[in-house]
């Protein structure tokens, strides 16, 4: 990377699970080792997300205040790990106006990418976490109508993965998902929902032709091309 303000820049790295953050700290580590990454947990925000039902006022505020907070500590970019909760993350970028990524921004681009002309793509969508079914499926087809992508789009919700990778099974958590794939195998491309299900995408992988994506990889390597070109 060419020596400027942004070489060793300081990233904060947000998080509404314990889970995310081995993951997104691996992606960095192999895509953007120069940054310097500040973690920030709040493991309330997916808990009350999934209480409330609905994208709060209050919970925007949060966002707002957490994306203050890292800015006010130096951060020069912030990538958000929680995949439920797009509409609070744009009001934060427009907050702090610095590079703000949403978890699964880059994931999506990738995943639109494979669309061919003339064609609907069919896409499909595993997430461990159903709260965030909804808001990603609309943030999805939001960015495939800008783009004037007509795009079929289908959800899997893996049950009892997640709290099996906080009760530190990983591999029974990457099996479950793994067995789900097939419910999606007739789609052009799969998305996993949450850096958390990023260690199941070669498992996940094996069991279909259909490309797998996840998320950490592709938002590490999307900050910090933008972060390349301010």
């Amino acid at each position: 990377m060419t020596e400027n303000k942004y070489s060793h820049p300081r990233i904060a790295l947000i998080h509404a699970t314990p889970l995310a953050m081995e993951p997104i700290a691996q992606a960095f580590a192999k895509h953007w080792p120069q940054a310097q990454c500040m973690h920030l947990l709040d493991d309330t925000l997916s808990k009350d997300r999934a209480k409330d039902g609905v994208l709060t006022n209050d919970m925007v505020d949060r966002f707002k205040e957490l994306s203050t907070y890292s800015k006010q500590t130096g951060a020069q970019g912030i990538l958000f790990t929680c995949s439920a909760f797009g509409p609070a993350i744009d009001a934060a970028h427009a907050h702090v106006r610095i590079p703000t990524h949403k978890p699964n921004q880059a994931m999506f681009e990738d995943a639109l990418s494979k669309a061919l002309k003339g064609k609907n793509l069919r896409v499909g969508l595993m997430a461990t976490f159903e709260a965030s079914i909804g808001a990603l499926s609309e943030e999805f087809l939001e960015l495939a109508k800008t783009n004037n992508i007509h795009v079929q789009m289908e959800s899997v919700f893996v049950k009892e993965a997640m709290q099996d990778l906080a009760n530190g099974q990983a591999q029974l958590h990457h099996q479950k998902i793994a067995a789900c794939v097939s419910q999606l195998s007739h789609c052009d491309v799969i998305m996993l929902a949450q850096f958390s299900m990023a260690a199941a995408q070669p498992l996940a992988q094996e069991q279909t032709t259909v490309p797998v994506l996840s998320s950490p990889d592709c938002a590490a390597i999307a900050l910090r091309e933008e972060m390349r070109h301010e």
